[in-house]
């Protein structure tokens, strides 16, 4: 048995006992003294785990006047605690301010397992970089709203901008997911003013109000349809298929690139390559063909209708 499932064993042993005998631990676990009085000292100063020897009772309690508001009995192998804190730097530096104050406590239980057992959390730190682009800022009382009565299954009351003609739309939605895309957060809802699936654009929403009627629930097969079967972040069922020509020099990029979940490629005889894929919308599609410059692929007269695919 390994050190950290040894250590889980001493949960279970407590599970439903109001104390255990130094002995019935001894025994259950096949450790020695030595072994056990280790384990005792990483219990109580590295797992901070609350237990104690009652000289009454006759053996060890966990005790329940202790303040133990880390997080109690959550414990984890060194690298599962280096993988909660990469996660953890990721997501700070991905969204400054929208979950980090929330996971603090977590984060400074892990720190100090990891320099117990001689690790520098701030090196870590330092070695992960998030690199955005395009990234946009959002308003975080507006995000939180819409998390919340996504989870909660709420309709929500917002103000968005249309960016298209400035104008300012006041409508309930019913948002059924939300999603991280390009650096920006969106919620895929049902929008009940115009009675139908959208998109809306998080920093778009200049003021959220979760409502305490029920979200109109969606079955996910069609949302999914609806919402991922186009191109990018545009929503709607795809119609159309582009097909795009790319050179040997581009190919041996794009050939390992996902633009959509149904592509398909094909790598011809010459190194260059051909990317077929599904679109409802183009202009996110055009965007991503003009971002290769100088060596955008051969596109002109090769996209088709679905119906002649």
């Amino acid at each position: 048995m390994s050190e950290i499932d040894r250590l889980y064993s001493y949960r279970a042993l407590f599970t439903g006992r109001r104390v255990v005998p130094r002995q019935d631990i001894l025994n259950q676990l096949e450790i020695s003294l030595a072994t056990f009085k280790r384990d005792l000292a990483k219990l109580r100063d590295r797992l901070n785990m609350p237990i104690e020897f009652d000289r009454d009772l006759g053996g060890y309690v966990l005790s329940s006047e202790k303040d133990n508001e880390e997080l109690p009995g959550l414990w984890f192998s060194q690298d599962e605690i280096l993988a909660l804190l990469t996660i953890q730097n990721m997501i700070a530096q991905l969204e400054p301010g929208l979950l980090g104050p929330k996971l603090q406590p977590l984060q400074k239980r892990l720190n100090d397992m990891l320099t117990q057992q001689g690790l520098d959390t701030q090196t870590l730190a330092e070695r992960i970089r998030v690199v955005h682009a395009g990234k946009r800022r959002l308003p975080l009382k507006s995000f939180e709203a819409i998390a919340k009565a996504t989870l909660n299954r709420q309709q929500v009351h917002i103000h968005h901008l249309n960016r298209q003609n400035g104008k300012v739309v006041e409508r309930d939605i019913s948002p059924q997911q939300l999603v991280h895309y390009r650096d920006n957060w969106y919620v895929d809802a049902w929008c009940h003013l115009r009675r139908e699936v959208r998109s809306f654009a998080v920093d778009a929403i200049t003021q959220a109000e979760a409502l305490p009627t029920a979200a109109k629930e969606l079955d996910a097969a069609q949302l999914r349809l609806v919402m991922e079967s186009g191109y990018g972040i545009f929503g709607g069922q795809a119609s159309d298929w582009a097909k795009l020509k790319f050179s040997a020099e581009r190919a041996r990029w794009v050939q390992h690139e996902q633009w959509h979940p149904e592509q398909r490629g094909t790598l011809h005889a010459d190194g260059s390559y051909t990317l077929e894929l599904p679109y409802a919308d183009d202009r996110e599609l055009i965007g991503d063909i003009l971002r290769h410059g100088d060596l955008a692929p051969v596109f002109q007269d090769t996209v088709y209708s679905q119906r002649d695919a």
